[in-house]
């Protein structure tokens, strides 16, 4: 019952590796039905039927079939037929390999092949001809390029200094001191600062300050009058 155990135990194990193995052999050598009767439980037969691997059983000798003989894939007469059906003919491994070897080199000699044509045709491209032709060209290029960029940046610093200098013109037009330089001049109430638009806002008496475009002057208003009386006088 042991052994039963650990075969079916070996058949769970087995199946779990990784890489998995390409089949499983399960072999014993010759022997009484009770040196084999592990191999006739139900738990191993059981094992061999779940197996995901296939299974080569070569129990006993060529006269002795149990139950794992005829629950595996295969059946061996004895481990050495079991070893011959799983492992090829030395004659089968040489000639895979005679071919491997073949195919191999006939891939180097495609690679090295392929290679050759590929340096000939650069070595007859223009740019190795003649490396010098593709500097220059490039070389005119870049001028071509740099003078064009000289030219846009000159013109944009053009339009931009004409941009200011409209823009400092008009701000100069409507400039305080520009108006003053012309011989307005600016009222205010010299307490408050506020600047007088119309006599009617100045009573007699106030204190006024002048503003001129160069310097300021303070008065006392001794009369005012609408323009409309002034007219009038």
């Amino acid at each position: 019952e042991q052994a039963a155990e650990e075969i079916a135990h070996a058949m769970h194990w087995v199946n779990r590796w990784s890489p998995p193995p390409d089949c499983v052999v399960l072999t014993r050598g010759g022997g009484s039905l009770e040196d084999l009767a592990a191999f006739n439980t139900e738990i191993v037969v059981r094992a061999i039927a779940a197996s995901r691997l296939p299974v080569v059983s070569a129990v006993g000798h060529e006269i002795d079939v149990t139950l794992a003989d005829l629950a595996a894939d295969v059946r061996a007469l004895t481990p050495t037929d079991a070893a011959q059906r799983v492992l090829p003919a030395k004659s089968e491994v040489l000639e895979r390999l005679l071919g491997m070897e073949n195919r191999l080199w006939g891939a180097i000699r495609g690679r090295l092949e392929a290679g050759r044509r590929r340096l000939d045709s650069l070595a007859r491209h223009p740019v190795f001809l003649r490396p010098f032709d593709r500097l220059r060209a490039a070389a005119q290029r870049v001028d071509q390029w740099d003078a064009r960029l000289t030219l846009a940046v000159r013109r944009i610093q053009e339009r931009a200094e004409q941009r200011w200098r409209a823009a400092a013109d008009r701000l100069e037009s409507l400039s305080p001191l520009a108006i003053l330089a012309r011989g307005y001049t600016v009222t205010q109430e010299e307490e408050t600062g506020r600047p007088l638009r119309s006599s009617a806002a100045i009573a007699p008496g106030t204190r006024l300050r002048t503003v001129f475009a160069e310097g300021w002057a303070l008065s006392r208003v001794e009369a005012a009058a609408p323009s409309q009386d002034r007219a009038k006088e």
